[in-house]
């Protein structure tokens, strides 16, 4: 067992990472809700290989949603997987616009309570002056 010696500052600062962090994981657990995000893939797979670049962008995207979200179960719908291979495994977009929906888990055997949906949102002409926006969950 290694203990390190501090003067104190940064335990304070750890532990109030911890409760910021611990509230986040709390708030994720109880609620659901969709979220429209626009993902930034150009920047994400610069400097991967032609042949890997495609599903780079999907973990990539998996990545996102799972960081976001705060749930480590992330499911891919079919559309966003063909949207994102459209143009083959080199040319992947730049950008893509894509909706976050944290939905419950009907599994009674699955560990997690939670999963992510990511869609794609279709029929974006361009990206300028998109932002983030919180859409109602119709149940």
């Amino acid at each position: 067992v290694v203990v390190l010696e501090c003067s104190g500052c940064c335990w304070s600062s750890v532990l109030f990472w911890m409760e910021g962090y611990l509230r986040r994981v709390r708030e994720a657990v109880v609620s659901t809700q969709s979220t429209g995000y626009t993902i930034h893939l150009h920047k994400r797979i610069h400097g991967i290989g032609f042949k890997r670049r495609a599903p780079r962008a999907i973990k990539e995207i998996k990545k996102f949603a799972q960081k976001t979200m705060g749930t480590p179960d992330v499911r891919i719908d079919t559309r966003l997987n063909k949207h994102v291979w459209h143009k083959g495994v080199k040319h992947v977009p730049f950008r893509v616009r894509v909706r976050l929906a944290r939905k419950r888990n009907e599994d009674e055997d699955s560990v997690n309570k939670l999963y992510t949906l990511v869609t794609v949102v279709e029929g974006i002409e361009s990206f300028k002056g998109l932002q983030t926006q919180n859409i109602d969950v119709d149940e």
